[in-house]
């Protein structure tokens, strides 16, 4: 599986964006397709993650961020609203066979074999 995010820039605080991520392949829907960021001097952390039909996010972009699907298009988004200096950072998709993974374990970067090339997002204040 081959990922190309796209999507990110500079937004103002308050603003939204959304990324997006196209999956090489015929077998999209089989896998869990998830966001991590990471921001200079931080390790990668987790975003969001959708497998089958769940969403999955991490407490600190729940109610802000929104992630989807599109399986005939092959790609994944992440709406991303009320956008904060803190949420700058370069984003990465990932995926990994949904067989794979479970709700306890999605969360973790070491646990997804397939990844983008980042996408850097800026939030100006």
């Amino acid at each position: 599986v081959q990922l190309q995010a796209s999507g990110g820039g500079l937004v103002q605080a308050g603003g939204p964006l959304r990324l997006s991520c196209a999956a090489s392949g015929r077998t999209f829907s089989s896998y869990a397709m998830g966001w991590f960021r990471q921001a200079p001097g931080k390790e990668r952390e987790f975003v969001a993650a959708s497998r089958w039909s769940g969403g999955y996010y991490a407490y600190f972009v729940k109610g802000r961020f929104t992630i989807s699907r599109d399986n005939a298009k092959n790609t994944v988004y992440l709406q991303m609203n009320s956008l904060k200096p803190e949420d700058t950072a370069v984003y990465y998709c990932a995926a990994e066979l949904s067989k794979n993974l479970d709700p306890g374990t999605l969360y973790s970067r070491n646990n997804y074999n397939y990844w983008g090339q980042g996408t850097q997002v800026t939030v100006s204040s």
